[in-house]
């Protein structure tokens, strides 16, 4: 059985005051190893270590004060917290301030043993109301003796052409920071549902906890079921995902029945995709003898 064990921490920043929050998640990531010793990966909310403030008490040039490089400070501070707790950590993202002179909204992922192994820039920033670049590139990465995890982040949700890129490099799951402060939760919670039932993954979507965001986490499984799903305000949500389960419903299908990705595999090179200039390509982990 291959399981990835994790802590999806629905939390909240100290608006404007980026050295309170880093220490509060420090914190939150010790309690996290000492309650629940098992656990192998932990999560939050999109932002959580730039100190975003609720909606209404944003101000201007917040985001270009708190960019900062990657690697730098801040991530050899969460490389040492990984060492330290020999934990994964997604810790949700944080403004990247690159080379090109752009500041990206940009998801890490960090490994106990090797640092940061996975870099992820948003590529559907929630428009027109954030103001960081768009990124270009999709990302996994591979936890050892695990499975292949896919990152986005909030409004990438909302375009099917994300969580399909992620499953066809691979992914297993998807893990999804997120800091949602409006009423139009319950429409991501949605697209979760659909995007792990169509693509047969996990997706691990963590929100900012009341006031910084509206909460309800949520984790679906691979057909589309809501396994776990938290309240407004602080949380954790802890579960041990079974990323067999992905193997035996890409295999045998969703409730025993559908297959989608198998259908793809026969299919698709047949199949004109003039948006996208060209055909399906099946991708490399899928086995061609699939069942019919």
């Amino acid at each position: 059985m291959r399981t990835l064990a994790i802590a999806a921490v629905q939390t909240r920043p100290v608006a404007h005051d980026p050295e309170a929050t880093h220490h509060r998640f420090r914190e939150q990531v010790l309690a996290v190893r000492d309650l629940f010793p098992h656990v192998q990966l932990v999560v939050v909310p999109e932002l959580l270590l730039a100190a975003e403030p609720p909606l209404l008490e944003s101000r201007d040039g917040w985001m270009q004060e708190v960019a900062v490089p990657v690697p730098g400070p801040l991530t050899d501070r969460l490389c040492a917290l990984a060492r330290e707790t020999r934990l994964w950590l997604v810790p949700g993202s944080v403004f990247e301030r690159a080379e090109d002179g752009k500041i990206y909204n940009t998801a890490l992922a960090i490994s106990p043993e090797e640092g940061i192994v996975a870099r992820y820039r948003k590529i559907f920033p929630w428009q027109p109301y954030e103001q960081t670049a768009p990124g270009n590139e999709f990302t996994v990465f591979d936890i050892p003796g695990a499975g292949r995890v896919g990152l986005a982040i909030c409004y990438d949700g909302s375009f099917p052409e994300t969580m399909r890129q992620l499953a066809w490099l691979g992914a297993e799951v998807v893990i999804q920071p997120t800091l949602t402060t409006t009423r139009d939760r319950e429409m991501e919670l949605v697209c979760a549902r659909a995007n792990a039932w169509t693509n047969q993954l996990y997706i691990v979507n963590v929100n900012a906890a009341d006031p910084a965001g509206v909460g309800t986490s949520a984790i679906v499984d691979p057909e589309g079921i809501l396994r776990q799903q938290a309240g407004p305000g602080e949380e954790i949500l802890i579960d041990v995902l079974d990323l067999d389960t992905v193997t035996r419903v890409r295999t045998f299908g969703s409730a025993g029945i559908n297959r989608p990705w198998a259908q793809l595999a026969r299919y698709g090179a047949t199949i004109e995709l003039p948006m996208y200039g060209g055909t399906f390509h099946t991708p490399h982990w899928l086995n061609d003898e699939t069942p019919e």
